[in-house]
């Protein structure tokens, strides 16, 4: 099996919203494990992942679309997969740094610290209202409450290959990876901007390694 890593940096803060929240205390929640820590479910990054290698694919021309476009469904496979049709990458979820999560579970464990503190050491709680066009006031019920993810953490998540996956494949990743600006609810009013990164099992980075080869036709597929 081959390893690579998304790290994916907060330059905002987030919501990786789980769609309910606390009653009376938020409207949206964000998802957390079972010690307090927030997380970015794997199946929603693959998505946002295949969503941006779409759009850049969809400006190609015909034949390199096409070729393209296969290739993206190898790597993230098709709706209604069967056997010989899902994706070739699994998408880990993307977490806080290990050695972190795991010293403070130890802490959680023993009850030095709670799930709730771990939580709120990591987030904040921001509030919003809309506003009437015509008063300048602000929409009687309109308060809504959610919790965000602070800036400046940075997460990763695993991916996983069953065989070493091909240059092109790599570089429709990296090309994504490069794409992926922004995650999590809110993400189109302002919050969830990130930067993503692609490394390799060791940890060095390789984004722009593979970056060139997207778009061409490579002479042993023409």
């Amino acid at each position: 099996m081959t390893i690579y890593q998304l790290k994916i940096k907060l330059l905002s803060d987030t919501t990786f919203g789980r769609g309910d929240g606390v009653a009376g205390l938020i409207d949206q929640e964000v998802e957390h494990d079972s010690c307090g820590f927030p997380y970015l479910r794997g199946r929603t990054l693959k998505g946002l992942l295949s969503e941006e290698c779409d759009n850049l694919i969809a400006v190609l021309q015909n034949d390199s679309r096409v070729y393209w476009e296969n290739l993206a469904c190898t790597l993230f496979g098709t709706p209604g997969s069967i056997l010989g049709t899902t994706a070739a990458m699994h998408v880990g979820d993307a977490c806080l740094p290990d050695d972190l999560r795991e010293a403070v579970a130890w802490q959680v464990q023993d009850k030095t610290l709670t799930k709730e503190e771990v939580l709120e050491s990591l987030t904040t709680i921001r509030r919003q209202t809309a506003i009437d066009s015509q008063t300048g006031t602000a929409d009687e019920g309109s308060l809504r409450s959610f919790r965000v993810v602070i800036r400046q953490l940075e997460f990763k998540a695993d991916l996983l290959f069953e065989t070493q996956p091909s240059d092109e494949m790599l570089s429709i990743l990296a090309v994504g990876i490069l794409a992926l600006r922004r995650v999590g609810s809110g993400r189109n009013r302002g919050r969830g901007h990130v930067r993503c990164t692609l490394h390799n099992n060791a940890g060095e980075e390789m984004t722009q390694q593979y970056v060139n080869l997207f778009g061409k036709i490579p002479e042993k597929a023409a």
